[in-house]
């Protein structure tokens, strides 16, 4: 068993799979959080490890940028994996005044100028959603850390550098929390599976007020989402 992208067999991947955008930093997370981490796949070094976090079985993969990568991935889980959970841990651009660099947010809503839900031929306009059990988790799992998160619509987006200088400006006039380019897929491909997906994201930058949080400044506030995604799978996993 496995498919082209992923050398796992039925039963090497949990129920509930944490996805950071980069593989690296699933890597990181295995070998610090996770007792017993074995790894599953090295296909096209996109690293995906299994093991223990307070005694519950998890998996951690990379998804890669943007929503062809993580529609690849997050399909595959739900799909050939018997995957429930996805919990995407990455980070994002803040466009509001309520998301500030550090902060942790929560995406409600993932808006989006991708054409990702034209395969599902639907009579109108999509709304990708959030899972409410995930997220009401989630929020309840930060604030036992000390952490208050952000909880909002987000949009991902195809274009990391876009031609419309006043892009940024027109989402964060519908109350845009934050932009990234992965999270829409996500929601989308739990959603035609019946199961369930979150994003749980770091502002890394802000980007209407041109403030970039420095490398070495990003690993607390990375450390702090990795064990809010951690601790919401202890408590949703049987």
């Amino acid at each position: 068993m496995g498919t082209p992208h992923n050398a796992a067999k039925l039963g090497d991947i949990a129920k509930t799979v944490l996805m950071p955008g980069d593989p690296l930093r699933a890597q990181f997370i295995a070998e610090n959080y996770l007792e017993d981490a074995v790894c599953f796949n090295t296909v096209r070094n996109m690293f995906g490890y299994t093991g223990t976090y307070k005694g519950k079985r998890i998996s951690v993969m990379g998804s890669g940028m943007g929503m062809p990568s993580m529609g690849l991935y997050s399909y595959e889980l739900f799909h050939e994996y018997d995957v429930d959970n996805i919990m995407r841990i990455g980070t994002a651009g803040s466009i509001s005044e309520e998301a500030n660099v550090r902060d942790i947010i929560m995406g409600i809503g993932a808006c989006t100028d991708s054409n990702y839900a034209k395969q599902f031929h639907l009579p109108g306009t999509y709304a990708p959603t959030a899972d409410y059990t995930l997220l009401k988790t989630a929020v309840e799992e930060a604030e036992k850390l000390g952490i208050k998160p952000v909880v909002g619509n987000i949009v991902s987006t195809d274009s990391f550098y876009h031609a419309q200088e006043d892009v940024n400006l027109r989402w964060a006039s519908m109350g845009i929390l934050a932009i990234e380019m992965e999270s829409a897929a996500l929601y989308m491909n739990a959603a035609k599976a019946g199961k369930r997906a979150l994003s749980i994201m770091t502002i890394s930058d802000h980007i209407l007020k041109e403030i970039i949080l420095p490398p070495e400044e990003r690993q607390t506030g990375f450390r702090q989402m990795m064990e809010v995604a951690l601790n919401t799978a202890v408590a949703i996993t049987e």
